[in-house]
């Protein structure tokens, strides 16, 4: 009797097991489900993402809560939707405006600018650093388990903690320096009335 009460837990075990993998893909999958997610602009919460980006410069410790939160629910630490990467590039075309109007560039300059700003700043440096310190985490900072569940850190919260770090140094580099940034007659007056 007792070895069928074992064996009995054994399958509920392997069942709950199977169940929790198919509801966990693979990390590559999820890439490519976010990567794919990215044109599909009526499935996206803008207005979470947006909440999201203010608490990340008023309350940092509410947003990654909520990455916490989402991780006992949903058994994953990243999000799951782009918008807030398409919104944070909305911001950085807004700046990029911004600044070439400042700068006083031509129409190829600005396009120049914006492209460089959005695809290797902000995605390219994102992609390459999330990728090197995902690699890094994984192989050498993880922990032994005893109970035999081995944690990794997914490749695509890496990637949400570069955006997340991104958007606050967004704000201070292309909204509060471009507001701060003199003009040259501004130069002159204040070279002038300190000699």
């Amino acid at each position: 009797m007792d070895s069928r009460i074992s064996i009995e837990n054994h399958d509920e075990a392997r069942s709950s097991g199977k169940e929790f993998m198919t509801k966990c893909l693979s990390s590559s999958r999820k890439r490519y489900q976010y990567f794919q997610r990215l044109i599909k602009f009526r499935e996206m919460d803008f207005e979470f993402a947006m909440w999201q980006m203010l608490y990340l410069c008023i309350s940092p410790r509410k947003v990654y809560r909520n990455f916490h939160y989402r991780h006992q629910t949903k058994h994953q630490w990243a999000r799951d939707d782009p918008a807030f990467l398409v919104l944070l590039a909305v911001a950085l075309c807004i700046s990029s405006i911004g600044f070439a109007i400042v700068l006083k560039l031509h129409f190829l300059g600005f396009i120049k600018f914006l492209f460089w700003v959005i695809f290797v700043d902000c995605v390219g440096v994102g992609l390459a650093i999330a990728s090197l310190l995902w690699f890094v985490a994984n192989k050498y900072l993880k922990q032994k388990q005893s109970h035999g569940n081995e944690q990794s850190v997914e490749w695509l919260y890496s990637f949400d903690v570069h955006l997340n770090a991104f958007f606050p140094l967004l704000i201070v580099l292309h909204v509060i320096q471009m507001i701060c940034m003199p003009s040259k007659s501004d130069i002159r007056i204040l070279a002038n009335l300190l000699n």
